[in-house]
Order: structure tokens, then C-alpha cells, then sequence
């Protein structure tokens, strides 16, 4: 068998999907067990780009809440592409581990969130600089750095730091 979400031909294990079916669970490779619970290789999940349209929902749910943690242009442009139910998108959402991501005013943010910036931001290497009280929809959050977030503006993707930003 392979792995559903990278397709290597490796030994597969039970591995829960938390937040949805009390019982449900995806046989996958010890590499993307590792990777989920700790830093993801971006190149370990290019096969992300054909497991997100598995007619699997627990497959669909591990493959996007991964493609939201990588930090990559290419797991950003398939996200603007997948599509999922109401109920699977729900499922991707309702995460048990409570956010450690906070606003200027201490408001948790979530994946996905509007925040609006609340201070000029000079943004290195575009070239341009993003104006107080510029929207940011649908952020994605830094996984192993709760000051920072990333989201699109001018349609550039760039992190901003969360002292900089404050949920809409």
C-alpha cells in the first residue's frame, strides 16, 4: 500500500484525525505521522496537490490542514484551489488545540481570520509598504511562531507580525 498523502511505498500505521467522527483515522507513512505532529519539509507534501481531492474526507481534512502549515508559494496556490463540503470544511476547522496566535489587542487569531493592520508596514524585498487600516482576509498562521502570520495584501503573501494587526 501507499502512503494517501505523500505516496511513498513505506509501512503504513493508524493515524487519528481529530475533530470530526469519534473514530476517524488514515493509514499513513511514519514520515507524515512525524510531520504532522512536528516541522512539515515542504518537499515531503508536493503529493498533497492529488490527496486533496480523495474521495476520503479524513484524507481531504490531513491533506489541508497541512497545506495550511507549509510555508510555501506552491501549498498557498493549491489551497486558493481545493474545494470541500460544508461538513469536511468544518472538520478542518475544529481543531482541538486553542490558538496561541494573539492580535495587538489580545484577541485570538484563527486560520482564516480578517485582521487589519494598525501600523504602516515597510514590506521587505516587494517593495512597497502596507498602509494602516489595510484588510487582510483569510490569514493562515505561523505554526511554530505564534507572533506571526501570513496573509496576502497587494497580492503579495508576506508573514506580519501579530503586534501589527488586529482581528476585523
Amino acid at each position: 500500500m501507499t502512503c494517501p498523502l505523500c505516496a511513498s511505498d513505506a509501512p503504513l500505521s493508524s493515524f487519528p484525525v481529530p475533530g470530526g467522527p469519534a473514530d476517524a483515522s488514515v493509514d499513513i507513512c511514519a514520515t507524515c505521522a512525524a510531520q504532522i505532529d512536528g516541522t512539515p519539509e515542504a518537499n515531503h507534501w508536493r503529493g498533497l496537490a492529488s490527496s486533496m481531492w480523495s474521495e476520503d474526507a479524513a484524507v481531504q481534512v490531513l491533506s489541508v490542514r497541512m497545506l495550511k502549515r507549509i510555508a510555501a508559494p506552491w501549498a498557498q496556490d493549491l489551497l486558493d484551489q481545493v474545494y470541500l463540503d460544508e461538513d469536511t470544511q468544518t472538520w478542518v476547522d475544529n481543531q482541538a488545540a486553542a490558538s496561541r496566535h494573539k492580535d495587538a489587542n489580545g484577541a485570538t487569531l484563527n486560520q482564516g481570520d480578517n485582521v487589519v493592520l494598525i501600523k504602516d508596514l515597510p514590506v521587505k524585498g516587494a517593495g512597497f509598504t502596507a498602509k494602516r487600516g489595510t484588510a487582510v482576509r483569510g490569514i493562515s498562521l505561523v505554526a511554530d511562531n505564534p507572533e506571526h502570520i501570513e496573509g496576502r495584501v497587494e497580492g503579495q503573501r508576506i508573514v506580519i507580525l501579530t503586534q501589527f494587526v488586529k482581528k476585523k
